[in-house]
């Protein structure tokens, strides 16, 4: 069973649906112990990263994800919940993550925007992918699919040996890293048709 994180935030349903079409069973819950009994943990996220980090903590739902993580189950973050694993984001003033990837989180306007004035931020819409080293969940995916993006903030990881892909908008930022068994994508695979359906399969056959 996989476990949707529900913590308020986050495009849930369209989550579990993908997942549920590609053949797993998945539970959407806010219950620690549920989560602690899932095979792999898939948190989404669409918002304010302080929103998501506080909303996390009053439902008492981080410990079970860092105790879920640190026993080594499968664990997908999508966008917001990509950002959240790092040390600290930039956005609305320096607010503390989840600390599990060293690095911070910046903003995108104050970076492409000074190289592409006239590029629109949030970046929205399909985008490619450069695939920077082999992991699982690009497995049968061609280098320079696309994928949908919803986003306004870009995540700098300290160790560049994590990251899986990168995407250019004003920018080359990084756009999924994966950390042992911690795998994240700055974009939306349940936004992105039959190629996001196949990197969900694949994270769902990650043991």
């Amino acid at each position: 069973m996989i476990a949707v994180v529900d913590y308020g935030m986050g495009n849930l349903r369209s989550v579990q649906k993908a997942l549920e079409k590609v053949g797993y069973t998945v539970l959407v819950t806010s219950d620690a112990q549920q989560i602690l009994n899932a095979r792999s943990i898939v948190l989404p996220g669409v918002g304010a990263f302080k929103d998501c980090i506080h909303n996390l903590e009053k439902l008492n739902l981080v410990e079970p994800i860092l105790k879920s993580i640190k026993k080594g189950k499968p664990f997908l973050g999508i966008c917001l919940g990509l950002q959240i694993l790092f040390t600290e984001s930039e956005e609305f003033g320096k607010t503390p993550g989840l600390n599990l990837v060293k690095g911070k989180v910046l903003s995108l306007s104050r970076k492409s925007k000074t190289a592409h004035p006239r590029l629109k931020v949030p970046h929205m819409g399909w985008n490619s992918l450069s695939i920077k080293k082999n992991s699982p969940l690009f497995s049968g995916i061609e280098d320079g699919s696309f994928f949908y993006f919803v986003h306004s903030y870009y995540v700098v990881p300290d160790d560049k040996g994590i990251v899986t892909t990168t995407t250019s908008y004003g920018i080359e930022f990084v756009s999924s890293i994966q950390k042992g068994n911690i795998y994240a994508c700055q974009f939306h695979p349940e936004k992105s048709q039959q190629v996001g359906l196949k990197l969900l399969s694949n994270f769902g056959k990650v043991t």
